[in-house]
């Protein structure tokens, strides 16, 4: 199969099918009858709405990955037994390697992505006692007037350059962040920040080539 190897601060654009949004209402409907997983935001008691949208967002981004490099497709939504897969999403191997993949999806207003944008990952869920991720890979999802729906794939995250600090940055619980704005926050608990152009970028098939709404992206700076 002919691979392509985009540049660093490179991304894929492609449009999200009618087909992968119910197949993902179905998992998540499922998920929140028989998978009664606490979020991390439940705590605070402020957020709780948030519980279906994000686990749409998440198994939306596991079934455009797997139909993108012709994977099966997840029956369920959070996995296994008592909702947990272990940070294993998929397993893909080389002839080389064992790569255990994660897949991390997030919502934005737009397909504008700039290389000072981030993705957090709690320090408990990459430290997990019982975790079998490798890498991550993300997603990222905003809504076209034209095209509906549309799906950036990002790309990969090694979990050891985080571990090592090789990539990204720990910030422990109750750190001050500020933001590109000038605004901030505090987080609730130790987190791993990796900046989008540190991502190493996804692979280009044949086949995503010419998936409906294919395009090659640059983060902006």
């Amino acid at each position: 199969m002919e691979q392509i190897i985009l540049t660093n601060g490179s991304y894929i654009q492609i449009s999200v099918t009618e087909n992968q949004r119910l197949f993902s209402r179905m998992l998540v409907e499922h998920s929140l009858r028989h998978h009664h997983v606490a979020n991390i935001w439940d705590e605070h008691g402020t957020e709780l709405s948030r519980t279906r949208m994000m686990r749409f967002t998440g198994s939306l981004g596991e079934i455009v990955f797997a139909d993108a490099y012709h994977l099966p497709r997840p029956q369920r939504a959070f996995g296994a037994e008592q909702g947990q897969d272990w940070g294993q999403d998929f397993e893909i191997r080389s002839d080389s390697e064992v790569f255990s993949l994660d897949i991390k999806s997030m919502k934005r207003n737009s397909g504008l992505l700039y290389s000072h944008y981030v993705i957090n990952i709690p320090s408990s869920q990459l430290n997990k006692t019982g975790s079998k991720t490798s890498h991550y890979f993300c997603i990222s999802f905003h809504q076209s007037a034209s095209e509906g729906t549309v799906a950036s794939l990002l790309g990969f995250i090694d979990k050891q350059s985080l571990i090592s600090g090789e990539t990204g940055k720990l910030y422990k619980a109750g750190s001050k962040r500020i933001r590109y704005d000038s605004t901030h926050f505090t987080f609730h608990q130790d987190t791993y920040e990796v900046l989008f152009s540190e991502m190493d970028p996804p692979v280009v098939t044949h086949f995503i080539r010419n998936l409906p709404g294919f395009k090659i992206c640059h983060l902006k700076n």
